[in-house]
């Protein structure tokens, strides 16, 4: 509605002739006020878009009307009617807020054209102010997300423990990730290591982790092998998803036996870990297996590795191998390989920093394009 305010009564009579198939066609709806009181009444009643306001009126002046605007309705469109050549009155109005002014004797044409305008540029104001919240909104759930998937992860490895020590870190590329990695103990002896990393980014991927974590998690404490446990997440992802779902998820699951160093291991699709010993180059792990939630008759095996005192296991996803620098190169394998070689292997919280230090270092400016996820354990038993 375009509330029209001046203290000329034959104004309004013009306006409704004027413009009389237009307002029976319903483009434009119009109210009229006397004076700048008035108007402000009106307006609080709701349903103003646009005020074409009088500057000199009795009880209330256009210029007083324009500051109460301001105030009560920031985003209601004013325009200024004024005098020819009343430049201060237009500029203080203009500094009111005002989006335009028209000049008396008003031109019709010069009108039609002004309130078009002026109302298009309050629609895409207020589109503007309403993408604006829904962006503080999203960025407002994804602060959440992020909270939730954090709580997500296990709380810190307990230190003082005698036969292992582990540490962990998971650098999202954005708000939330694909990402994840687990530890929990099946009993007294037994220690359960996880890392996944689920395809694509974001929050379905988030939501796919949050799934396939669970569904590891749950599944490996009932006391499985290690690709029984994949074969079974494998099953269930599949049976969960819709015929469209393309998601899959790659996972390493180990069980350690810390009493003896015994390592059981399957491997769905995961990069291939290393594993540091004294006095010889970074080993990586043989043994990887079909991708999981992907193809429904993926089999797995359980493989073994025996640690030794101070041999640290390392797992970490494609995040870091793929990181990029500002040349476009890739952080590679090779570069993982080179930088474990010379990484002080005290603990396992050193390692892992060092990985984490020398992406950053390499990757310097440029934005990060993938989740980086590292853990490491050191066996001291």
């Amino acid at each position: 509605m375009i509330l029209i305010v001046d203290d000329e009564p034959d104004l309004e009579l013009l306006i409704r002739q004027r413009f009389r198939q237009q307002i029976r066609e319903g483009v434009y709806q119009f109210a009229f006020a006397r004076q700048g009181q008035e108007a402000l009444t009106r307006i609080r009643a709701g349903g103003v878009d646009l005020v074409l306001s009088d500057i000199n009126m009795p009880v209330m002046d256009g210029l007083t009307l324009l500051a109460h605007l301001r105030e009560l309705r920031p985003r209601l469109g004013a325009v200024i009617v004024s005098a020819y050549g009343d430049m201060r009155n237009i500029r203080a109005a203009m500094n009111l807020g005002a989006f335009d002014f028209l000049t008396k004797p008003i031109d019709f044409h010069d009108f039609e054209v002004t309130v078009t305008k002026t109302l298009q540029q309050i629609e895409d104001l207020r589109r503007a102010d309403t993408d604006r919240e829904r962006l503080i909104a999203v960025q407002r759930d994804l602060q959440t997300a992020a909270e939730i998937q954090r709580s997500f992860l296990p709380p810190p490895f307990g230190e003082g423990r005698s036969d292992c020590s582990l540490a962990a870190a998971m650098l999202p590329a954005r708000a939330v990730g694909g990402d994840f990695y687990d530890y929990f103990f099946l009993d007294d002896d037994r220690l359960g290591l996880v890392i996944g990393d689920v395809s694509g980014k974001g929050v379905t991927a988030a939501l796919f982790m949050a799934v396939s974590r669970t569904l590891t998690r749950t599944v490996a404490l009932r006391g499985c092998t290690p690709a029984e446990c994949l074969a079974e997440v494998n099953r269930q992802l599949i049976a969960q998803r819709d015929g469209a779902a393309t998601m899959f998820v790659t996972l390493f699951y180990g069980i350690l036996h810390l009493s003896s160093g015994e390592l059981l291991y399957s491997n769905g699709g995961h990069l291939p870990p290393f594993l540091l010993r004294a006095g010889a180059a970074p080993q990586t792990l043989t043994g990887k297996g079909r991708l999981v939630g992907a193809l429904e008759d993926a089999a797995y095996q359980t493989h073994r590795l025996e640690l030794q005192p101070n041999d640290i296991f390392f797992l970490y996803t494609d995040g870091i191998t793929e990181a990029r620098n500002a040349a476009d190169e890739l952080f590679t394998a090779r570069r993982l390989e080179e930088r474990l070689s010379r990484a002080d292997r005290a603990a396992a919280e050193t390692v892992v920093r060092c990985v984490l230090d020398a992406v950053g270092h390499f990757t310097a400016g440029v934005p990060q394009s993938d989740d980086v996820t590292a853990l490491a354990l050191r066996y001291t038993r």
